[in-house]
């Protein structure tokens, strides 16, 4: 598929969405105050004291939740989330853009005492987050939107989910190639003898590479091809040729591609290959027919977290259609609550194949090893 352009006692506190009983009721105090002639207080205090003098007076102190994401997220995060959440719950978020490696390092860190209350990370850093013992289970009881998931968008009895899925597919030079690729196998093609450009297995968007070209050479169902390993370093080799670079950097690769010099990438990402249509490169994206990947787009509540409660609401909205309908389109992702619209320029019936990602986690390391003796260029 070729994708286009793309009660009277209780009251709701002023600074958090859970209401709270007051024992004060509305004024918030007991019985009345006397109050202080201003010119007796000031002479008594000082001006610096005036405040600390009216112990009784409660200021409300807005609560704050910290998100640890990826940094590339921020732009999408203030422009569709932000505003909207801390109206609804009268709170703060403040937004911790990083690598996912770097998020887990600060829940390491502050295991005893954690100041990021929700993380979204890669599928695979979670699994290391789970191992230590770092996240809360998201439940339907306190993140209802988990009822309407698709299948294999919650990851090891809930402990994170997947609020989008950015996809990969092939980004090829629509300037060079006028008719889009079909499949994943056309990258064998001797007309594209140096003009292919992969991922580095060391690139977590290099691993699909692995499973499809496993199913392409072993001719086994995705389901059980993943793990025939050896077949797909097989059908690497077979590709060698045409290889022009395996990249680490994204970037570089689609500049190649927009140069001309690459043809195609095969393991693009949507959210990178369809922006840079946008801007108006000439790039275009493809679902080949063998289906598409999704890209780990992973959320989890943090164990021990600051205001959990406004933890599992930010959780439980980034999961809910609502959200996911505005933020699907700028991310060029699809949903994963199955009442979200597709967007426009999306693929539509095409098969996601999902990835095992406690799999990979066992076994990346000797991939990556395996690759740079075998794949070095």
């Amino acid at each position: 598929m070729v994708l286009p352009c793309c009660a009277p006692l209780m009251k709701r506190h002023a600074a958090c969405s859970i209401p709270t009983t007051s024992a004060y009721g509305e004024s918030g105090m007991s019985k009345p105050v006397a109050l202080i002639g201003r010119r007796n207080l000031t002479a008594a205090l000082g001006v610096g004291g005036l405040v600390l003098a009216a112990p009784g007076i409660a200021r409300a102190q807005t609560r704050e939740i910290v998100i640890g994401g990826a940094a590339s997220h921020k732009p999408w995060f203030e422009a569709h989330v932000q505003a909207e959440f801390e109206h609804k719950y009268r709170c703060r978020l403040t937004f911790e853009g990083t690598r996912s490696l770097v998020n887990l390092e600060k829940m390491q860190k502050n295991k005893d005492k954690p100041y990021i209350s929700v993380v979204q990370m890669d599928d695979p850093v979670m699994i290391l987050a789970v191992r230590e013992g770092l996240l809360e289970p998201i439940t339907a009881t306190r993140a209802p939107n988990v009822a309407r998931l698709k299948p294999g968008t919650m990851h090891m009895d809930g402990m994170w989910a997947n609020y989008l899925q950015p996809w990969q597919g092939i980004a090829y030079n629509s300037n060079v190639l006028r008719t889009a690729p079909a499949s994943w196998s056309d990258m064998f093609e001797n007309r594209f003898r140096s003009r292919i450009i992969v991922p580095s297995l060391q690139n977590t968007e290099g691993l699909p590479n692995l499973f499809m070209m496993a199913h392409l050479v072993s001719g086994k169902p995705m389901a059980e091809a993943y793990k025939d390993i050896d077949a797909a370093f097989a059908g690497f080799r077979r590709l060698k040729p045409n290889l022009l670079t395996a990249y680490s950097q994204m970037p570089q690769a689609f500049s190649l591609l927009e140069q001309g010099e690459a043809h195609m990438i095969v393991g693009a990402l949507s959210s990178f290959g369809m922006q840079r249509r946008l801007d108006g490169a000439p790039v275009g994206m493809v679902a080949p027919r063998e289906g598409i990947f999704p890209v780990p787009s992973g959320i989890a509540v943090v164990k021990g977290g600051p205001h959990q409660d406004l933890a599992f609401a930010y959780v439980n909205e980034l999961l809910g259609a609502e959200v996911q309908n505005r933020i699907a389109p700028p991310t060029f992702a699809l949903p994963t609550n199955l009442d979200a619209q597709v967007p426009p320029g999306m693929p539509s019936g095409v098969t996601v194949h999902p990835i095992d990602w406690a799999f990979v986690a066992e076994n990346r390391n000797a991939w990556v090893q395996r690759w740079d003796r075998e794949m070095a260029l």
